[in-house]
């Protein structure tokens, strides 16, 4: 569902873009880093065209999994893909759209949400006639494949929609969400799929979870309406499987769901949150500070709200930031120099602390 997101704000960028004008990679060489990206030592670009994007790291950091458009006018699919870019290769079926894939420990296995089981074709694109809305389509679940793309078990069968998928370093849970219960809510589970239980229960959207490294906290997005008219448009969306997603708070909470805070209170749309190996900062992508709605940038904040600081200076789209397990590297997605206007590519950068 992030990706869903990505490619609709890439259609929205495209005018900015050509306003602006496209950066070139020859202007700063190979190194793809803009002024004031203190934080970034050799840039190494993994893809080169396309849409490609939520790039997450296997558990030996060796492989990545991640989502890409392969052909104009068909659905996302997972891909992996060495961390220096190369044996790229479908995981998944090329049937219906799919959604956040994530390796399992021994890298051997992954799990993504797919709409395969409801047709072979892409489902419609959600009605923008309300305006920019995100659509939870109720024909996701999410499934276990093999590298090769069989696909050993389907690990959510309740109605409703199941993405969003990810799972703990300490090879335990998967965290996801799913609308089984009326409303988009985050639950956990089992590696094989069991011992399903849901962790919120607050009106609002709660979504894209990540574990902290030592698999004590979950860190998420969440909508909170607070008016009478916004919980009227929230759940007149939420009945008809649409979010609006232009008001997005980070938050955290123990990994039994327990002790939820609220790490931002921005009033923007703030999503794609995940932990610094310390466990005490988040890395996130905002428009916090940018005056364009769609312009996303990459922040990090301490768990208690405090230490806001801006990572990256791109005009367009920067997001997904992901660490390695020794914060030596960050994996990310971005606009940046690219060869064609509206392309998103993954990126892997040193990080200098």
């Amino acid at each position: 569902m992030f990706y869903i997101f990505l490619k609709q704000l890439v259609s929205l960028l495209f005018v900015l873009l050509l306003t602006f004008g496209c950066q070139k990679s020859a202007d700063l060489g190979s190194n793809f880093s803009l002024p004031g990206e203190k934080h970034f030592n050799n840039i190494q670009k993994l893809t080169e065209v396309g849409e490609n994007a939520e790039a997450y790291l296997s558990f030996n950091h060796q492989m990545l999994i991640y989502q890409s458009t392969p052909e104009k006018n068909s659905c996302d699919q997972q891909f992996v893909m060495g961390l220096d870019g190369t044996q790229k290769r479908l995981v998944s079926t090329g049937k219906g759209r799919t959604t956040c894939g994530y390796f399992l420990p021994g890298d051997s296995t992954v799990v993504y949400a797919s709409t395969h089981l409801a047709g072979e074709n892409c489902p419609p694109v959600p009605d923008m006639s309300r305006g920019y809305v995100w659509k939870l389509y109720d024909s996701y679940d999410i499934f276990l494949a093999k590298l090769d793309g069989t696909v050993l078990k389907r690990l959510t069968e309740q109605p409703g929609y199941d993405a969003e998928a990810t799972v703990s370093p300490r090879g335990d849970k998967i965290v996801f969400t799913s609308t089984r219960d009326g409303d988009p809510e985050i639950y956990t589970m089992n590696l094989d799929g069991s011992n399903q239980e849901r962790l919120t229960f607050e009106k609002g959207y709660d979504g894209g979870p990540f574990y902290s490294w030592d698999g004590s906290k979950i860190v998420f997005r969440a909508s909170r309406p607070k008016t009478a008219d916004e919980l009227l448009d929230y759940e007149d969306l939420v009945e008809n499987g649409l979010v609006r997603p232009s008001i997005l708070e980070i938050y955290i909470m123990n990994a039994d769901g327990s002790n939820i805070k609220q790490v931002t209170n921005f009033g923007k749309a703030s999503f794609a949150p995940f932990f610094h190996p310390d466990n005490d900062r988040i890395i996130f992508s905002s428009n916090v500070q940018s005056e364009n709605p769609r312009n996303f940038d990459l922040y990090m904040i301490h768990l208690d709200g405090t230490g806001l600081e801006r990572i990256t200076f791109n005009e367009t789209f920067d997001g997904f930031p992901v660490f390695t397990r020794d914060g030596k590297n960050l994996v990310f997605c971005s606009n940046r120099f690219n060869k064609k206007e509206g392309d998103t590519n993954v990126f892997l950068a040193q990080w200098v602390d």
